[in-house]
């Protein structure tokens, strides 16, 4: 078996965590949807935009994969562990993960676009012509 380069690597890897990422902001979308809150459009917002972010990398990401051959496909999962296969080119590379160091990992990237979501609206609570807003104590 070959290896990949490293960036082939961690492009197959960041693509293949996103992907899950916004499977769960998909079903933590539903849920809020379905459920008893009562004020949910703060909360489905956040996430829309979560999701808008993320799926906005995720096509580049997948442009940049079809361009380079690199491929990412499930081998087996089970309690403990699930096997990918990346593929590049000629080479390709077995990778086993702990289930909850993929949960970690997909916890990480969600922060990420919670933390993009956030920041492209308070930039546009900054641009509102200097108009301050009053606190309410």
């Amino acid at each position: 078996m070959r290896y990949l380069r490293e960036e082939d690597r961690e492009l197959a890897s960041r693509f293949l965590f996103l992907s899950m990422a916004l499977v769960v902001i998909s079903k933590d979308i539903y849920t809020i949807e379905q459920g008893p809150y009562k004020i949910k459009e703060p909360y489905l917002e956040l996430l829309h935009k979560m999701e808008h972010k993320g799926k906005i990398e995720r096509k580049n990401l997948k442009q940049i994969m079809q361009q380079k051959k690199v491929n990412v496909l499930l081998l087996n999962k089970n309690e403990s562990f699930t096997s990918y296969l990346f593929t590049a080119n000629r080479y390709e590379e077995k990778r086993n993960y702990f289930n909850p160091a993929i949960r970690k990992k997909v916890e990480i990237i969600m922060h990420e676009l919670m933390q993009k979501a956030l920041q492209s609206e308070h930039g546009k609570l900054n641009t509102n012509g200097g108009q301050k807003r009053e606190a309410i104590n």
